[in-house]
């Protein structure tokens, strides 16, 4: 059975497009695997702690030393870890902020980019751990910045998924939402057709 991790990330809990746009994916994805599980992860809600003295003590504490908390938050990091493995398809809804991806986001990669599990250096340098997964990436921007030197949001996303083994990525952009009406229903339109076609 083909199991399907939707990550949503966008700082809004209510009406966020990559959400939306997301939704859509993974509705899609479900008609094209009939019996498919959808696990949906809600970073907003999930309320991750930025990196502290307090997650890197859990992540670096052997585990015949760890104190209570230090357990607490490296089960949440392995929890975390295991779910993504589970996937069979990753879509993650990733708008645009600032140039680059929400804090949400950032802190979730943060809690899974973990030595020795999710990835490992060798003789050869880095190797991913996180393998056999397509990811299908949404990202809804106000403007347009595709090809652009602005668009760092895109080569980081590739960065980071390949340095943890996801090397099957696709993104699917909803540009220009904050540019107008017309450029708004044509952002929309352009992803919605992205998505008809996966």
């Amino acid at each position: 059975m083909t199991t399907i991790l939707q990550i949503n990330s966008a700082a809004r809990s209510q009406g966020a497009q990559s959400t939306l746009l997301a939704d859509e994916v993974s509705a899609k994805l479900q008609q094209a695997h009939p019996g498919a599980k959808l696990v949906v992860r809600n970073l907003l809600s999930d309320n991750l702690p930025h990196l502290d003295d307090a997650t890197l003590g859990a992540f670096f504490t052997p585990a015949d030393q760890r104190n209570p908390e230090q357990n607490a938050i490296h089960a949440k990091s392995e929890a975390l870890i295991a779910e993504l493995q589970a996937a069979d398809v990753v879509v993650i809804a990733a708008p645009m902020y600032n140039f680059g991806i929400s804090s949400q986001l950032k802190t979730y990669f943060d809690w899974i980019a973990r030595a020795g599990i999710t990835f490992k250096y060798g003789a050869n340098g880095p190797e991913g751990l996180v393998t056999g997964k397509k990811v299908i990436v949404v990202s809804a921007r106000g403007g347009k910045y595709t090809g652009t030197p602005n668009d760092t949001q895109t080569p980081y996303l590739k960065t980071f998924l390949g340095f943890l083994g996801m090397t099957d990525v696709s993104f699917i952009f909803a540009e220009g939402l904050n540019m107008g009406p017309d450029a708004a229903g044509a952002a929309l339109a352009t992803a919605r057709d992205s998505i008809a076609a996966l």
